[in-house]
């Protein structure tokens, strides 16, 4: 387990221009980084810490400051990023530490429509990011594409393919589901959104007013049915959150269909980290898609 030196906390308080912390405690819960609740005289914050090469909170910044666009603050709340630091090579992200409570989902889902429509009537001309990131510990492509059916198989679908291990699937399988994909997709109307992206129960919140809160975004600009997918992968997600967010956005015709589409790319990312059962999870998701 990784401990905080001397050197960050004293770092982090030059920042924040706070005397040494009346405490921190070790958080538990995520795998990729390690985190802390750190508390001030006055104020109590929420920092990670990445020893890992890559710029994994550095991504996460850019994208909580962006989803914090387009939010109704009524409704939704992502954390305010007090600060980064890169301490020889350790990144430290400190965020608003945020007290949450179990309670219903209904702010959740309106917050989340309404983060979604006000990306959307910002008028977006491509769908893709601008920077490199990350879902999960596995590389995000950055880049911009004219069209959505371009931008899912050519930012996340190959790429995610490309490193899945070549016994799994053969060629002219992996060949064969890419057309598929861009079959079902063809006669679809996506909705170009900012979305989360990694929209999964352990990523969501209830804030003690009520509000829903979101966080560990890997966000790009997306058809806004990739955020709702991810919300069916692993459950945790209540009636009233779906209620509402259709409130905003109503089902379309063949969303069951695109479920599987858009979550199969959460299955490859999941079988490249993770393999063992992930790996016949794929084959699954492929034997369902061919079959529409």
């Amino acid at each position: 387990m990784q401990n905080l030196s001397p050197i960050e906390v004293s770092e982090i308080c030059d920042e924040l221009g706070e005397a040494y912390p009346k405490s921190f405690e070790r958080v538990h819960g995520g795998d990729t980084h390690s985190a802390w609740k750190l508390e001030f005289a006055n104020k109590k914050l929420f920092l990670k810490r990445n020893d890992r090469n890559k710029k994994f909170l550095a991504f996460e910044k850019y994208c909580l400051q962006n989803l914090k666009r387009y939010i109704n603050k009524k409704n939704l709340v992502v954390p305010e990023v007090i600060a980064y630091k890169n301490i020889k090579n350790i990144e430290i992200l400190l965020i608003e530490w945020i007290n949450m409570q179990n309670c219903d989902q209904k702010r959740l889902g309106k917050g989340l429509g309404e983060m979604h429509l006000n990306s959307s009537e910002s008028n977006p001309k491509f769908y893709g990011y601008p920077v490199e990131g990350f879902i999960g510990i596995t590389d995000q492509k950055k880049g911009w594409e004219n069209n959505w059916i371009d931008c899912f198989l050519n930012l996340r679908i190959i790429p995610q393919l490309s490193i899945l291990k070549s016994n799994v699937l053969d060629k002219e399988i992996r060949n064969k589901v890419k057309d598929k994909i861009k079959s079902e997709l063809r006669n679809h109307e996506p909705k170009n959104t900012l979305v989360h992206g990694d929209l999964w129960s352990g990523n969501v919140g209830i804030e003690k007013s009520g509000k829903g809160v979101i966080f560990d975004p890997a966000s790009w600009w997306a058809d806004n049915e990739v955020d709702i997918a991810m919300t069916r992968l692993f459950g945790g997600f209540r009636k009233e959150f779906y209620e509402e967010y259709h409130k905003i956005f109503p089902i379309k015709e063949g969303l069951e269909r695109r479920i599987i589409i858009y979550n199969f790319y959460h299955i490859l990312n999941h079988a490249n980290m993770f393999g063992g059962s992930y790996l016949n999870q794929v084959k699954n998701y492929v034997k369902e898609i061919m079959n529409f």
